[in-house]
């Protein structure tokens, strides 16, 4: 069985990528697992806090559920060209303390997507997190692009309601499962 986490960068509770991430959990192919992860309640960064009191309970849980999937989905949105705070900001504490980078991302296979307004989808945003995924020593896959522009068109009550939209996303879905269980091997 391979399992793959699924994070969304959005708090907001009607997110567009939120809702990717719901579509993409129904679409495992056989033989995968896609649980979700959360960012929420993971409090801004800061070092003093971290010396103080440790890990935070969210960081600590979601960085168990990273170090024990085979894969990751990172379902991004772009703000203002470029990466979400609050996203960046709960990789930053799952990097912490920086001895447990290799636990958590070393050569652990992630993919990005992500679902924007906009006509352009989230590909800055998507490209921003390339330097981030290669200094924690991830293994990004390359094998298929998912930007999905115009988000809420295709995106409605928080379900697709676009098929083209679908299949994209269950392409996506399946060839990122295909290489983890390759990668595995």
């Amino acid at each position: 069985m391979t399992k793959l986490v699924a994070i969304s960068g959005s708090l907001r509770k009607g997110s567009l990528n939120t809702a990717l991430l719901r579509a993409a959990l129904t679409m495992a192919p056989d033989g995968v697992d896609i649980v979700e992860g959360s960012i929420h309640g993971i409090p801004l960064y800061d070092g003093d806090v971290e010396a103080a009191e440790g890990i935070p309970e969210a960081v600590a849980r979601l960085k168990d559920q990273v170090a024990a999937a085979d894969g990751v989905l990172l379902f991004t949105p772009e703000y203002n060209n470029g990466i979400p705070g609050v996203f960046k900001n709960a990789i930053d504490w799952m990097s912490r303390p920086s001895a447990d980078i290799g636990r958590v991302f070393g050569g652990k296979p992630f993919a990005i997507t992500g679902a924007s307004p906009g006509n352009f989808g989230t590909l800055l945003s998507q490209e921003a997190w390339l330097p981030v995924m290669r200094t924690l020593g991830t293994v990004p896959w390359f094998g298929a692009k998912l930007m999905v522009s115009r988000a809420g068109t295709v995106i409605q009550d928080g379900k697709i309601a676009d098929e083209a939209t679908e299949k994209k996303l269950r392409d996506f879905v399946a060839g990122f499962s295909a290489f983890v269980a390759d990668y595995k091997r």
